[in-house]
């Protein structure tokens, strides 16, 4: 069967994508910006990409006919725009438009559990995206999740990060808040096994694992399996924007996606009985199972997708394409070259760089740099790399984004993400057995000319430094 898959390159997408290549499915991808999508991990001549805005109707001419079915898994839960509601019924109002001058019998929607009167504003979209699709002239089955746990999503990553950095944890009284947490694996069986299942068409169903925890509930159980000792105090007085604060210096979440996370979580997410899971003959995984299995895929370096690899600048939303060819007019410029002794060992230092490994040199300089960007409302150095040796466009490297890597062409391009008074590129480019290290800055106004000359003394032994390790 012909697929058409949406939120190629977020978190499910990329998870649901592999498993319906396995099944045998042609799947027809749509991305904002083909430079960020490497298709090449797949290894499949039933895989093809066209680039599709769908807030731009002009541009879904690119999606073909003859399709068999869709999936709509485009969320906004990170969107720094306010006006995020707006946006997403758009998309969703185009999507529709489009797909129903298709062949494709059936849609399918991943959304949120919407079981609760008080909602928050991302649920309450994601109803009204379903009271939407549900219109079409097509069969929609929708699919409602509450916390999503697997290698890479951002409720493992954030309980991840609280549990392992905090031996006591002074922590806000939502965590007394129930909810009903599924695997990544049983989400992704739910979406296929709904594929083209006709008792599925025209309804909506919740999905959760098997257990109803509270969120101290999860700490305290990941932390036993961490085999960690854990205490936590919850306090009534931490409001909204504090709780907010708290779980963005803690962990490497976006202030946003906390903020959003602080208000989705003050909702009871508790999924409404069904047949669906006996049907689908699906079996359920406990909690700590998913956390058992997450761990093994990360520490087998088997993450296939994470939530920091979503667009988190808003230049960045204007497609990877528009930046790789670096700017020179008005930008200063970095440049640095060492002779290359052993090119496969300073290949594999090039894409190994950040993460676990680091800058290989003034690596607590880097750090201080993350922290600053902390507190500025940066992304910081906490997002790291989901694999330590391979890396592909589209990729988040600490407070960088990976704009071009080939490695047969020795060359790694990178975009600063951290919050800067202009624009900054790190390309690191071998030819003829010379490194060719080159950090561009293009100033915004005064106070970008003024931060280049207060941070040029540090560029001098930093870029110097890092050069002469990697070429070691």
């Amino acid at each position: 069967m012909k697929i058409l898959l949406t939120g190629t390159t977020g978190y499910i997408g990329q998870r649901l994508l592999s498993a319906l290549l396995d099944d045998g499915h042609e799947i027809i991808c749509c991305v904002r910006d083909k430079n960020r999508f490497d298709t090449s991990k797949y290894k499949s001549d039933k895989l093809s990409v066209v680039e599709v805005n769908f807030l731009d109707l002009e541009s879904l001419s690119a999606i073909p006919e003859n399709i068999d079915a869709a999936y709509y898994l485009i969320h906004s839960m990170s969107a720094a725009n306010e006006d995020f509601e707006a946006l997403e019924k758009k998309s969703a109002e185009n999507f529709k438009a489009h797909i129903q001058k298709t062949n494709a019998k059936q849609v399918i929607y991943l959304s949120g559990i919407i079981n609760d009167e008080k909602l928050s504003k991302h649920l309450q979209s994601r109803k009204s995206v379903e009271e939407i699709l549900s219109s079409g002239s097509y069969h929609l089955t929708t699919l409602r999740a509450g916390i999503i746990l697997g290698s890479g999503s951002a409720s493992f990553e954030i309980i991840r990060d609280l549990v392992e950095k905090l031996p006591v944890m002074v922590a806000p009284k939502w965590l007394n808040t129930k909810t009903q947490p599924i695997a990544i694996r049983n989400v992704i069986e739910y979406l296929k096994g709904v594929l083209f299942y006709e008792k599925a068409y025209d309804k909506s169903f919740d999905i959760g694992g098997p257990e109803i925890l509270t969120y101290k509930d999860m700490l305290m159980r990941f932390a036993k399996v961490r085999n960690l000792k854990r205490r936590i105090i919850t306090v009534p007085v931490l409001t909204p924007k504090l709780s907010s604060y708290w779980l963005y210096f803690v962990t490497s979440t976006s202030f946003t996606l906390a903020s959003n996370l602080v208000k989705s979580m003050s909702v009871e997410v508790i999924c409404k009985e069904n047949e669906l899971k006996d049907l689908l003959g699906i079996k359920l995984l406990s909690y700590e199972e998913a956390i058992k299995l997450a761990f093994g895929k990360i520490q087998n370096e088997g993450v296939i997708s994470s939530w920091k690899d979503a667009l988190s600048s808003n230049v960045l939303e204007q497609g990877i394409s528009k930046l790789i060819n670096v700017p020179e007019f008005g930008c200063y410029v970095d440049k640095r070259k060492s002779e290359v002794k052993n090119l496969n060992a300073t290949l594999d230092k090039i894409w190994s760089i950040g993460g676990e490994t680091g800058w290989y040199y003034g690596n607590w300089l880097w750090e201080i740099r993350g922290f600053i960007d902390k507190l500025v409302g940066g992304v910081g150095l906490r997002r790291g790399r989901k694999n330590s040796t391979m890396i592909s466009a589209g990729d988040s490297l600490d407070f960088w984004r990976v704009l071009f890597a080939d490695k047969k062409e020795k060359r790694l391009l990178l975009y600063a993400e951290m919050k800067l008074p202009g624009e900054a590129w790190l390309e690191f480019k071998i030819v003829d057995h010379v490194l060719y290290q080159t950090a561009t800055f293009r100033p915004l106004g005064l106070w970008g000319r003024l931060y280049w000359y207060a941070v040029l003394p540090f560029h001098g032994f930093i870029f110097n430094g890092m050069l002469k390790r990697i070429c070691s």
